[in-house]
């Protein structure tokens, strides 16, 4: 008697699925989303004050964006601050591109997917750290370093994944990637 109900509890089990999110499920889901390129933003107007960390990195978007010549820019002297104004040219490649959110991004590299890390619980979901590698450098690469110091193509990076109970399913729910997919 015990047998026969034990075949009957085993396929409701099986049929539930796992209550828990698996690791493969996860960079199985995560991975459709990549390859992402990875953009340096490129202001439409940006000034700061001479000497400054920030007119450092200003210096550096100009001179490498001066060698490309995507963009038409005009430098603007204003005493103690220095003001910058750039304008994506109709020849600039692809690669170069209007920003969502106004000013312009050009593209510096590409992030893949590696592997899901580590699943930890939160709240009534998951979050699933997983890595990234960054590879296929463009010659921007070199300006994407400077403004991030340390950064290395093969390096590995990690990101972080939401995931939610909804029903028998895992739902992801967003990522803490900034980049977007590769078309």
């Amino acid at each position: 008697m015990r047998r026969a109900l034990l075949a009957p509890v085993v396929l409701i089990l099986l049929a539930c699925g796992s209550s828990k999110l698996q690791k493969s499920e996860a960079e199985r889901d995560i991975k459709k989303d990549y390859p992402v390129m990875v953009m340096v933003p490129v202001p439409a107007k940006v000034s700061a004050e001479k000497g400054s960390d920030a007119h450092r990195k200003l210096l550096l978007l100009h001179d490498n964006l001066a060698k490309t010549g995507w963009f038409t820019i005009q430098r603007t002297d204003q005493g103690k601050r220095e003001e910058f104004t750039y304008q994506l040219k109709s020849n600039a490649p692809k690669t170069a591109m209007a920003a969502p959110t106004g000013g312009f991004q050009v593209k510096a590299a590409e992030a893949d997917f590696v592997r899901a890390t580590r699943l930890d619980p939160a709240g009534n979901g998951q979050v699933v750290t997983y890595q990234v590698r960054l590879v296929k450098p463009t010659t921007q690469f070199p300006l994407f370093e400077a403004l991030h110091p340390g950064v290395k193509i093969g390096e590995t990076k990690d990101r972080h994944a939401t995931y939610q109970k909804q029903g028998r399913d895992w739902v992801l729910m967003g990522t803490d990637e900034k980049f977007t997919k590769v078309n």
